[in-house]
Parts: C-alpha cells; sequence; structure tokens
C-alpha cells in the first residue's frame, strides 16, 4: 500500500510539473525546426536486460511520442538522426533487424491516420543507395503519399553523413560549373544550400542528443553554423515529455546571436 500511494505521489507531482512547464513554454516562442540525434537504444537495452532489437523497438515508440509533443508545442519541422553512414559498421544481425524495421515503420508512418490529419510530409536525408531495395521502395511509398503536405515536415536521416553530403554538394557544384549552367562567381552560401539535402528546409534552431554525449557526430554539419545545442544524459527510449519540455525551454531562455 505504502508504494502505491508513494507512486500516485510522484505521478501526481510529474504531471503538476509538466502541466507548468507546458505553460511556462506557451508564452515564448518555440523552435521552428527541431532535430534530434537519438542516441542510446542498445545501452538502454543492455541497462534493463532486453535484447537489442528490443532496445530499438522501444527506440521507435519513443519517436512516435517525440511526433505528438512536437504536434502539441506547434514545432513544424523535425529531423531526427535514425541511421548514419558509420552504424553499417554493426553487426549483421542488428544491421537486418534495422532494416526489416525500417521497411516496415515507412509503410506504416504512410498509411497513419495522424501524418493526414495534420498534414505532415515524410521525407529521408541520405545515401539511398545502401539500402535495400525493400527500404528504398517503403521510403518512396511515404514520400509519395505525403509529397503534397506542408502544414508539417518530418526528416528522417538514414544512410546520412554530414561529411558526405557535403562532398556530394560539392560534386555537384563542380559539374554544374564545369558544364556552364554556375558560373564561379554566382557560388555563395544561398546557391550552395540548394545542393544540400535540406535544401528546401530550414536550419535547425535546436539539436537535441540524448544519452549523455555531447558531440554531433557528423549530423547536419553545415546547417547547424547557429543551431542551440542540448544534451541529455537520458538514453533515447528512457526521454520523457518533461526532458524535451526542459529542451525547449532552455533554447527559449537563450539570446541567439548568429555571429553577432
Amino acid at each position: 500500500m505504502t508504494g502505491e500511494i508513494s507512486r500516485a505521489i510522484a505521478s501526481t507531482a510529474y504531471q503538476t510539473y509538466e502541466k507548468r512547464l507546458l505553460k511556462e513554454i506557451a508564452s515564448r516562442p518555440v523552435p521552428g525546426h527541431v532535430a534530434v540525434i537519438m542516441d542510446g537504444n542498445r545501452r538502454y537495452a543492455k541497462e534493463f536486460g532486453l535484447l537489442v532489437a528490443e532496445g530499438h523497438e522501444k527506440g521507435k515508440e519513443k519517436l512516435e511520442e517525440m511526433i505528438e509533443w512536437c504536434l502539441e508545442l506547434g514545432i513544424r519541422v523535425l529531423t531526427v538522426y535514425a541511421f548514419s553512414t558509420e552504424n553499417v559498421s554493426r553487426g549483421t544481425d542488428e544491421i537486418n533487424n534495422l532494416m526489416r524495421m525500417f521497411a516496415q515503420n515507412f509503410r506504416n508512418l504512410a498509411d497513419e491516420e495522424r501524418v493526414h490529419k495534420h498534414g505532415i510530409r515524410v521525407r529521408v536525408l541520405g545515401q539511398r543507395e545502401m539500402l535495400p531495395e525493400d527500404v528504398r521502395e517503403s521510403i518512396e511509398y511515404a514520400e509519395e503519399r505525403t509529397k503534397e503536405y506542408s502544414e508539417y515536415s518530418f526528416n528522417i536521416a538514414i544512410g546520412y553523413g554530414g561529411r558526405e553530403e557535403l562532398l556530394q554538394a560539392v560534386r555537384k557544384v563542380a559539374r554544374d560549373v564545369r558544364d556552364g549552367t554556375m558560373r564561379l562567381e554566382d557560388i555563395n552560401e544561398d546557391t550552395f544550400y540548394g545542393y544540400l539535402y535540406t535544401s528546401d528546409l530550414p536550419d535547425p534552431d535546436l539539436i537535441l542528443r540524448t544519452s549523455g554525449e555531447e558531440r554531433i557526430s557528423n549530423f547536419l554539419l553545415w546547417q547547424l553554423a547557429y543551431s542551440e545545442l542540448y544534451f541529455s544524459d537520458v538514453y533515447w527510449p528512457g526521454f520523457r515529455k518533461v526532458d524535451f519540455l526542459r529542451a525547449v525551454r532552455s533554447y527559449q531562455l537563450r539570446k541567439r546571436r548568429f555571429g553577432e
């Protein structure tokens, strides 16, 4: 009985704190674009005696919650780092499981009522050629079904590496200069941005990383030039709504100078 009372008190305190944070956040502008490095699925699984696959499944469920939190706050663009070019070095079983999850989840996302209700456009950033055919087909299905939407944007970085994105952009610029479709004097920040995966997206206002690691890990290297960074000690599957609200509040309390 004592344990039940303690849990009830803790739950009430949590809900009260969450409501207070929501009220505080609602009084200030929220970030337009939040990017998330979802780190810690495997360590979470190890800590709680789960299989690695179960840790990734918990991470997927947390991402679904994150989408809902962004909708609630009116955050229009969400970009998540799901699978990097470096992740291909992981074990075969883990990679195969992740690819099966991606293939299924993109189809589920494309058919999800919430996506169509809120007009969420789904896009993938990265080197699709390195992904299995069924994953590429699922990505195309999701992108095709949501391509006309513009209320919200949900971007998933898969097979993504920031340095490779920049190298690809440089190659395209060099090719256009060689072919005469661009002059050297026309190359500036704005024209170069048009060659990136995120060419029609705003730069992230807030980049959030979970698991306690404090590095960018080759994510959106050009785009984060003036982003606010926030690091959380919590593993991604254990990331709570109040943790997210604290990150947004931290962003709101900062004075963005953009190099001034």
